[in-house]
């Protein structure tokens, strides 16, 4: 016991420090904290200059509850819970491996090969991954309770990219860390550009620009695509929804879960009955858990 509360009282220190080294540095090497403001005020910038929907307002509804949830969910969470729970589980998780035989710490050590291999391999694993994660959250009844926060977006705008429920950080993080940390331990020093470039996507796919990247739509992911994900009336062909890429866009092409009928600029966003759905953030947090 007294091991984990070793662990728990580490992560909180060793995150709280890392946290205001990032604040009071801004300009400091890897800075994500930085990162999020200069991307998030770039697409900001592109949604005012280049509009898609020229109607909707520069800062559209719930924009602000989505810049909370940006750095709510960037930073907030990890400070109040997520990194000593990670950080606790990971360590509970190598106890179980050598239980039953297995290696504590990793299956594959991918940390030797050629950096730029690990790159591209780290990137392609991690999307994928994700891919499949985003696919259950949609398929089983208990997880899109939690991803409905997402989908409770009415306009489309940059910083709905992460408004989503803290939950999700669990779901994702966790097969995220069993394949890549456990299963092949990549050991990339580069991780924040693979990281800054999912975030670039990322706000890129829920801006408001009519973009698509001409023939690189059937490899990344795009506005004129992800536009559909939010689609409030599904098509009988994809009754549990479409288009999950996160960066990428192949995987839908690939396992057919592909839906782009037209541009999809003013199509209505949500799912049914979401006018039911709170609105404002603690209500939302709280909202999955209720009992049905």
């Amino acid at each position: 016991m007294d091991e984990i509360i070793g662990i728990i009282s580490r992560s909180y220190k060793g995150y709280a420090s890392r946290l205001w080294e990032t604040i009071t540095h801004p300009f400091g090497d890897y800075n994500f904290f930085t990162l999020l403001i200069l991307v998030s005020l770039a697409v900001w910038g592109l949604e005012i200059i280049f509009p898609w929907r020229k109607k909707q307002p520069k800062i559209r509804k719930d924009f602000w509850i989505d810049a909370f949830y940006m750095f709510f969910n960037f930073y907030i969470f990890n400070l109040i819970i997520f990194v000593a729970l990670s950080n606790t589980t990971a360590h509970l998780f190598g106890n179980m491996m050598e239980l039953v035989g297995l290696p504590r710490n990793h299956l594959f050590d991918f940390s030797h090969w050629n950096i730029w291999v690990q790159f591209v391999a780290f990137f392609l694993i991690a999307d994928f991954v994700q891919w499949s994660v985003h696919n259950l959250l949609h398929r089983i009844p208990v997880l899109w309770r939690f991803h409905r926060v997402h989908h409770s977006v009415k306009e489309m705008g940059f910083a709905a990219h992460l408004r989503y429920h803290f939950m999700e950080n669990v779901f994702y993080k966790t097969a995220l860390y069993i394949f890549l940390g456990y299963l092949f331990n990549f050991k990339l020093e580069y991780a924040f550009f693979l990281h800054a470039g999912t975030i670039i996507i990322g706000h890129l796919n829920h801006a408001n620009v009519g973009w698509d990247y001409g023939p690189l739509k059937y490899i990344l992911n795009n506005p004129k695509m992800h536009i559909w994900h939010h689609a409030k009336e599904l098509p009988s062909s994809h009754p549990k929804g479409m288009n999950f890429g996160i960066s990428l866009s192949i995987w839908d092409y690939l396992f057919k879960t592909n839906y782009v009928p037209s541009n999809g600029r003013d199509i209505e966003l949500g799912f049914e009955k979401i006018e039911e759905f709170p609105e404002d953030f603690l209500s939302q947090q709280i909202e999955p858990f209720k009992q049905k």
